[in-house]
């Protein structure tokens, strides 16, 4: 294993030699000295081909590490995240005889297993490939994990390892840590996707808390039939999502489709906390009837609660408007930096909802506006939690394919409306009814009030007899009994510490002179109370004492 680490070390490092170099001549550009220089986007977007390239090419491990990197906007700019979005996870299926030999040594053989066995893969991936095969309960889809993967991981994974305290070197310190929690992540998320015990768990517990909705459908798992690499579902076919033209042809309503599937989402992150991570047009298709079919549970996750009820708030901060509660959210979240500046961050939110919105102003899409603070998000530094970072990646491809289905969906809306049908969110013409009639009831009691009160500061006024005259003093001196009262507490605790340690070890003479100490500091600090019952604040100045002033 280890050998087989190396030799991928050197063609690893042979394919990303280039841009190594590019990067350190960024900071000298002669390598060793010289000043920096100025990288304009449209290189940036070269290097990020060139570097989407070697990923192609160095197989399945990197392919996958490029797609989590288009999650990431805290650990690479704007023209990466782009162009890494576009990487598409299909390769050709591993030979037949290799694809046979995993099955049964799983499952067993599979004349015996299987009443009839396609052996022409329906689909192939970097991970693993699917095939359509036939039993006494009907047709299914078995997907298993392409053979020799894990080992190739293996060795990837070590090499990634091996591979941080180069390339830490042409990042600044921050996002050095940033490449080691991804690294962290990668390796977890990686390994998880290829275990299908894993993805059969989850996709039974997604599938359970939709069992009550019509218009929704995930396959059912064939337990005697899956493994850790072999897993057998129900086969469903249906048309993929963003077929227009066959959706059309159905008669299908796109609008309702993209409804179905924003509200989908909706309660998988905000209610069920278990969500289908890889929203993907290839993953979702349309059954005859218009039921939404969700394929490939592989990647899948957990919002925890907290991130729920932050969530929960984003999308009503979005939907009022408010940018100072938008920004507020991404930093409970962790999507924001403490530190970055809150008016520029509310600027570029500003500039996003208003480009949003086109010529109806009512409608603008969260999208675009995830898209502007992803942007600048590359600019401050700080780590986006993982499964967060794919609760928004989720987000925007979701938002993206309903947006394929109806060109004019509103995001906003959909989930506006699902929250108030939920119970998260009052009824809003109530609400506004309601805060205007206690805001009308409070000013007609403040107008009975206002014109007395105005009349005597106007006699006041005319009579020279106005005067306002602010002095803050310390008269009673409370700063200074604090810091006795502080003062004799600290001493009273050392000395009986120091008395129990004494007695503790027989120093008999030293623990009484340190308890008579102790007993003269506890009435120190008792007539420090007793000379004040309280602290009893009086006014400084009234209008009284002003005029006896004057007189004098």
């Amino acid at each position: 294993m280890n050998l087989r680490s190396y030799r991928r070390f050197v063609v690893v490092a042979w394919q990303f030699l280039p841009l190594l170099v590019a990067y350190t001549r960024d900071r000298n550009r002669f390598l060793f000295f010289g000043s920096g220089r100025t990288v304009s986007p449209e290189e940036r977007r070269r290097r990020a081909r060139s570097l989407l390239d070697s990923m192609l090419t160095l197989g399945p491990t990197f392919i996958k590490l490029g797609q989590l990197l288009s999650t990431r906007p805290d650990v690479l700019p704007p023209e990466y995240i782009e162009e890494f979005e576009e990487l598409q996870d299909q390769v050709p299926p591993a030979p037949w005889p290799e694809a046979k030999l995993l099955i049964e040594a799983d499952v067993g053989p599979v004349d015996a297993t299987f009443s009839e066995f396609d052996t022409d893969a329906i689909s192939g991936a970097s991970l693993g490939q699917v095939y359509y095969a036939e039993t006494e309960d009907g047709p299914v889809a078995v997907k298993l994990r392409r053979p020799g993967i894990r080992n190739l991981i293996d060795a990837d994974l070590r090499v990634i390892r091996w591979s941080l305290p180069i390339l830490q070197y042409f990042v600044d310190e921050s996002r050095a840590f940033s490449l080691e929690t991804l690294a962290d992540e990668f390796d977890k998320r990686i390994r998880q996707e290829i275990d299908y015990e894993r993805e059969a768990r989850m996709l039974q517990e997604i599938k359970e808390n939709f069992a009550n909705s019509p218009d929704v459908r995930m396959p059912s798992v064939d337990e005697s039939r899956s493994t850790e690499r072999v897993l057998t579902m129900e086969y469903v076919p249906g048309t993929k999502i963003t077929d227009l033209a066959e959706l059309d042809e159905r008669r299908h309503d796109r609008t309702a489709l993209a409804e179905t599937l924003q509200e989908a989402y909706l309660q998988m992150i905000i209610q069920d906390g278990v969500f289908h991570a890889d929203p993907h047009p290839g993953n979702l298709a349309v059954q005859e009837d218009g039921t939404l079919v969700f394929y490939d549970f592989g990647m899948s996750g957990y919002v925890d609660p907290f991130i729920q009820d932050r969530i929960v708030d984003f999308y009503i901060a979005v939907a009022d408007q408010d940018i100072q509660g938008i920004l507020d959210t991404l930093v409970e979240m962790g999507t924001l930096s403490p530190e970055a500046d809150r008016q520029v961050m509310a600027n570029v939110l500003e500039l996003a909802i208003a480009d949003a919105r086109g010529e109806q102003i009512e409608q603008y899409r969260v999208q675009q506006i995830v898209q502007q603070v992803e942007d600048t998000i590359y600019d401050f530094p700080f780590r986006l939690p993982s499964n967060l970072a794919l609760v928004l990646r989720v987000a925007t491809v979701v938002e993206g394919v309903c947006v394929t289905l109806d060109e004019d969906f509103d995001f906003i809306e959909v989930a506006t409306q699902y929250l108030r049908e939920q119970g998260f969110l009052r009824d809003t013409a109530r609400e506004y009814v309601e805060e205007r009639t206690n805001e009308v009831g409070e000013a007609a009691q403040a107008s009975l009030r206002i014109p007395s009160k105005l009349d005597e500061v106007l006699d006041l006024a005319v009579y020279d007899d106005l005067q306002i005259e602010v002095d803050i003093r310390d008269s009673q001196r409370l700063i200074g009994r604090f810091t006795r009262r502080l003062v004799y507490g600290i001493v009273l605790a050392s000395f009986v510490l120091g008395t129990v340690v004494l007695y503790v070890f027989d120093e008999l003479l030293a623990a009484g002179v340190t308890t008579a100490l102790a007993l003269g500091t506890t009435v120190l600090l008792y007539y420090s109370f007793r000379r004040r019952k309280g602290i009893r604040a009086q006014p400084q100045f009234t209008r009284q004492s002003m005029r006896e002033r004057d007189r004098e």
